[in-house]
Order: C-alpha cells, then sequence, then structure tokens
C-alpha cells in the first residue's frame, strides 16, 4: 500500500535541472469563449479547470508514491493496474499523467520507466544509466537519489572532471539542496555527497593541492567509471535540456575518445588529479562488486 511509502509533498517534484516535472496544466477553455461568456461563466470555467489541474497534479504524486513502492518490491507494473488502482476516475487523462510521472521518476529519482510488453503494456523500473545503487541505504523510509548523482557526475565531467566544491554546491542551490539543510528527497546532502557516495566510490571527494585555507573539490569515484560513460551522463544532460552532445563539443569528444578506450578494453583511472583519465580492463572493471554501506 501507498502508506508504506515515505509521505512526499504532493506537487513538488522537480526537475533537477530545468523544469517542473509536474508543470501546469492548460485550462480547457480558450479566450474567445470567455469573451462570449458572461464573468459568472467565466469564473465557474476558472475554477473547474483549477479543481481538474490539482487532481491530476494530485494523481501524478499518487503515481509517483506506487511506482517507488514497486520499485522497492521489483514488481513490474501494467497499465490496467495503474488505471484501476491509482488513476481511477480520471482514466481519460493517463497519457499526461504517465508522461509526467515518467520524467519524474527518471529526473527526480534516476529510475526509467519501460515498456517491455507492448500488448499488455507492462513496465519495469530499471535504473537511469546502469547505476546500480541509488542512496536509499537501509531506510526502509528512504527514496532513490539516483537523479542527483547523474546531475553531479554531469557537472564535474563538464568541469574538467574535477569541479571544485562551491561549483556543486551552487548547482544543487539551483534545485533547492543546500548544504546543511534537510531536503524533503535528498536528506542531509553534505552526508550525502562526502559519506554515502564516497563509500560507494561514485564520487572522490579530496582536498585541492595546496590550497590554503583548505578546499575541496568532486570528481568520478571508480565505481561511477564502472557503471556509466561520459557519453551516457551527457547524453541525458542534453536531452532533458533539448539540445544535443554535439552543441557541447569539447565534452562530446572527450566522451568519444573515452568509448574509443573501453572499446579498446582500457581503464579510466585519474592522473595526478588532471582531467584527463586512463583506463584499466573494462572487461575485469564491469565484474568488479561494489557493496552499498551498511
Amino acid at each position: 500500500p501507498l502508506s508504506e511509502l515515505p509521505k512526499l509533498p504532493q506537487r513538488a517534484y522537480f526537475s533537477p535541472t530545468v523544469m517542473a516535472v509536474t508543470p501546469s496544466i492548460k485550462s480547457y477553455q480558450g479566450s474567445s469563449s470567455q469573451e462570449k461568456e458572461g464573468p459568472s461563466t467565466s469564473q465557474a470555467l476558472l475554477d473547474t479547470g483549477s479543481l481538474l489541474r490539482d487532481a491530476i497534479e494530485d494523481k501524478v504524486a499518487d503515481l509517483v508514491g506506487f511506482l517507488l513502492l514497486k520499485y522497492k518490491t521489483k514488481e513490474p507494473i501494467t497499465k490496467a493496474e495503474v488505471l484501476s488502482s491509482v488513476i481511477k476516475e480520471y482514466k481519460d487523462h493517463f497519457p499526461m499523467i504517465f508522461d509526467q510521472v515518467s520524467e519524474c521518476m527518471q529526473l527526480v529519482f534516476g529510475i526509467d520507466v519501460k515498456e517491455v510488453d507492448p500488448t499488455s503494456h507492462t513496465y519495469v523500473l530499471v535504473n537511469t544509466l546502469g547505476l546500480t545503487c541509488n542512496g536509499m541505504l537501509n531506510d526502509e523510509q528512504s527514496v532513490p537519489k539516483t537523479g542527483l548523482l547523474i546531475n553531479i557526475l554531469g557537472v564535474i565531467f563538464m568541469n574538467g572532471n574535477c569541479a571544485p566544491e562551491e561549483v556543486i554546491w551552487k548547482m544543487l542551490s539551483v534545485m533547492g539542496v543546500y548544504d546543511g539543510r534537510e531536503h524533503f528527497i535528498y536528506g542531509e546532502p553534505r552526508e550525502l555527497l562526502t559519506r554515502v557516495w564516497v563509500q560507494e566510490q561514485y564520487l572522490e571527494y579530496r582536498q585541492v593541492p595546496k590550497s590554503d585555507p583548505a578546499r575541496y573539490e568532486f570528481l568520478w569515484g571508480p565505481r561511477a567509471h564502472v557503471e556509466t560513460t561520459k557519453l551516457k551522463v551527457l547524453e541525458f544532460l542534453t536531452q532533458i535540456n533539448d539540445t544535443i552532445p554535439m552543441a557541447f563539443p569539447h565534452c562530446y569528444e572527450e566522451a568519444l575518445k573515452d568509448e574509443e578506450e573501453r572499446s579498446q578494453g582500457r581503464f579510466i583511472v585519474s592522473e595526478n588529479g588532471a582531467a584527463r583519465t586512463r583506463v584499466w580492463a573494462y572487461s575485469r572493471a564491469t565484474s568488479i562488486s561494489f557493496p552499498c554501506p551498511k
């Protein structure tokens, strides 16, 4: 049941990068019809549109909770189940609701909703970009946080593979995530970034050499290099920003070079903290097991 999930604020699922995942739904009356109607009729139409918008946004939030529960239990879902269990009387709005929920799951939680049977409309929930650990730890009430990790990996890559801590926090502040302030989805972000994801080897967090006073920077950890690629991260970020990887020629060239090195069986390890990387046998790397911290 949905009661087993953490109570997340409704209508609060935002894209970590560019837009609200639950955008306002256009009202169903046009300006020309409003001009022809009297004031009371126009107000009634506006009230009806507002109620419909609120109801659909509530259904979006309900369906996000439903899918998070299915993700935890590793169960597939069907369109019929979603309609009967969550959408109910708003079946006519299923495409709109499902599209918004799918985008939210990917951008906020790092979960892709993939259709595996077009006939029965059966879907499975898988981690975005192949990242296997989701920052949920052992807390049954926590939610996946991979969407945040993907954004951080992207910022690191697009800052020359080594992003100063202040750059990371500036990006996170745009998303409403602040150092030392509990976030309703991501929890305490400093602990997540500098302890959890460092222990899971997704991130490297180190002091900038010879910095006085001490400053810190983030790099990709070895597990990030094994589980995903620069090209996948770049394609993800450009897709959600309605652009293409070639719009960032330097990053795109480096991402393609990384793909070529992987195909030749070399592995990536940092060289003296520089942006350049080299890799070790990828065939061996893919067999490495990275346990989540307890």
